[in-house]
């Protein structure tokens, strides 16, 4: 981990510039120097350093005002003033400009590989960190949400326009089609993407148990907040709002009218901005017309509707889906795989995905853990068919000739890989050039 970082000094002393260098050197690290604070400003423009060493007096520009400076090319830089005249004013002045630590002359070579130490260390988990938060951001923005189908990329330019609003969005569609990652991404997107985005899943607790979790209560010494004081000027996602009781569906309903409740066993008003957004496998209208649902709640939580489509309607994207996944997958497991083969392609792609994108996604992970190859194939698969899963078998009007069939079957293939040739002639099981030749037969459109 040293070879990576690289280490300016800075000090109008040639002896302790050098001889500070030179200790650094003997553990492993890559160090410049510099004789001033300007030269120094010059090194940082082009080059890229992980820490300075920053003498407090020198002509020119101190240490203090070249610190500053070199904080203006990088932010994130660990910077480390050094001085002869240690005081407690200077030490205070140092670290309240952004120093990372401050060392006085002379310094003893254990205590510098130390300090390093720690500097590299802390670095390497701040670096981590911000990896992490960026795949967490990416994987909960609209622009990052993988489909080349024009009705989610409808859904997609919806979410852009909701996201800064206040309306309630209620999203509906199959378990495992995405919909608390289409609400994280219209939260990120939006005003509220600063503040909390707390989800519910109310099919998991029973009423009472529920009810605490959504409104906190008020039996013990101290109250005890639910998670809409939690989303407090941020956004609260209930999931699978369909299965709430009938008592909590009135409790719902004075929340979104009138933005306020009260606690379990309490009897003061709390008052709270968030936003909701609900999502649900069961279509609400049937459960309202049923008597199941309540007709006013439904009118409250559908003030913008999503409808999420099953991937078996979307299966041009199952190819893109399953190679991110993959690469996903791949990487925190540490296996070897970087590709899938056109026939596992193809069988993906004929599969049914009642799990939709969920099954998908463990579908690819469970065959990566027990793959050994660099691509993962059909046999890779094959479990998708002892669990169960049915290939479509395609059907053909009546009367219709072989002709007619194979170029209706040519089409359907098209339509279902977005007229990706490579993908559809891997489902045909046949050769691109053949494909190619009986696009032309049939005068097929592109």
């Amino acid at each position: 981990m040293k070879t990576r970082w690289r280490i300016l000094v800075v000090d109008d002393e040639e002896v302790m510039c050098e001889s500070l260098a030179a200790w650094l050197r003997e553990d492993g690290y890559d160090v410049d120097t510099a004789p001033g604070g300007r030269e120094a400003i010059e090194k940082a423009a082009t080059g890229s350093y992980g820490i300075y060493f920053v003498d407090l007096k020198m002509p020119g520009l101190d240490g203090i005002e070249t610190m500053m400076r070199l904080r203006g090319l990088d932010a994130g830089a660990a910077i480390v003033i050094v001085t002869a005249y240690a005081t407690v004013d200077t030490a205070v002045a140092a670290m309240k400009e952004g120093a990372r630590e401050y060392i006085v002359k002379p310094y003893n070579p254990e205590e510098i590989s130390l300090l390093v130490g720690r500097i590299v260390k802390t670095r390497n988990l701040e670096r981590e960190n911000a990896v992490l938060r960026r795949r967490l951001l990416s994987r909960h923005s609209v622009e990052d949400v993988i489909s080349k189908n024009p009705r989610m990329h409808e859904i997609l330019d919806l979410c852009r326009e909701v996201a800064s609003l206040r309306s309630t969005v209620l999203i509906q569609g199959e378990s495992g089609t995405g919909k608390e990652i289409v609400a994280r991404a219209i939260h990120s997107a939006g005003e509220r993407a600063g503040k909390p985005f707390v989800a519910v899943s109310c099919s998991s607790l029973a009423e009472t148990q529920l009810e605490t979790e959504l409104f906190g209560c008020e039996t013990g010494a101290q109250p005890k907040p639910g998670k809409f004081e939690m989303a407090d000027g941020g956004t609260i996602f209930l999931d699978e709002i369909g299965d709430i009781s009938p008592k909590l569906q009135v409790d719902l309903l004075r929340v979104l009218q009138d933005r306020s409740f009260y606690r379990v066993g309490g009897g003061e008003e709390v008052r709270v901005d968030a936003r909701v957004i609900a999502a649900t496998h069961v279509n609400l209208k049937d459960a309202a017309a049923a008597g199941k649902f309540r007709d006013d709640l439904l009118y409250r939580l559908n003030v913008i509707e999503i409808h999420l489509p099953p991937l078996r309607e979307r299966r041009e994207d199952v190819p893109l889906l399953a190679r991110h996944f993959l690469e996903r997958h791949a990487g925190e497991l540490g296996k070897g795989a970087t590709d899938i083969s056109e026939g596992a392609l193809g069988l993906l792609m004929d599969h049914e995905w009642p799990g939709n994108v969920r099954e998908l996604e463990n579908a690819v992970e469970r065959a990566v853990v027990t793959s050994r190859g660099s691509t993962l194939g059909e046999e890779d698969f094959a479990f998708l068919a002892r669990d169960g899963a049915s290939r479509r078998i395609p059907t053909f009007p009546p009367g219709m000739s072989l002709q007619e069939m194979e170029k209706h079957l040519i089409v359907r293939t098209l339509e279902r890989t977005g007229g990706n040739i490579k993908e559809a002639a891997a489902v045909l099981e046949i050769d691109r050039s053949t494909l190619y030749e009986k696009i032309r037969k049939y005068e097929i459109p592109r």
